[in-house]
């Protein structure tokens, strides 16, 4: 395993994201709530670029006592990303398809090093 550095932290603000490129493969680096997570840049569905759709809160149906719906709403903690190809939609923390919890892209470990920032290959 090796370490594939990406940027200093502090040229990486909270809410961003990074698409490095290594060898053949690309991963996409993100900064949320402080944390960092990298994932393939290839959409489980049809190889498009995952980490380079829009990033959105998730959006969630809120339900009443009774099981009947409140409505949608975006979601006031979890994040999630979307490919721009078909809108297949991932968990920001996690790299999990929202609808399909089994289907997930490749995880990549983030290392901090000081203020330098590494995606462990």
């Amino acid at each position: 395993m090796g370490e594939q550095y990406v940027c200093k932290s502090f040229e990486f603000k909270d809410g961003e994201r990074r698409i490095i490129r290594i060898g053949d493969d690309e991963i996409g680096v993100f900064r949320h709530e402080g944390d960092f997570f990298a994932y393939s840049n290839y959409c489980v569905h049809q190889g498009g670029p995952a980490c380079e759709g829009l990033i959105i809160a998730r959006v969630e149906e809120r339900l009443r006592p009774d099981k009947t719906s409140m409505g949608l709403f975006f979601s006031e903690k979890d994040m999630s990303f979307a490919c721009p190809w078909h809108g297949y939609e991932y968990d920001m923390r996690t790299g999990q398809h929202i609808a399909d919890r089994r289907v997930r892209l490749r995880k990549y470990q983030v290392l901090q090093k000081g203020e330098d920032i590494y995606v462990v290959v």
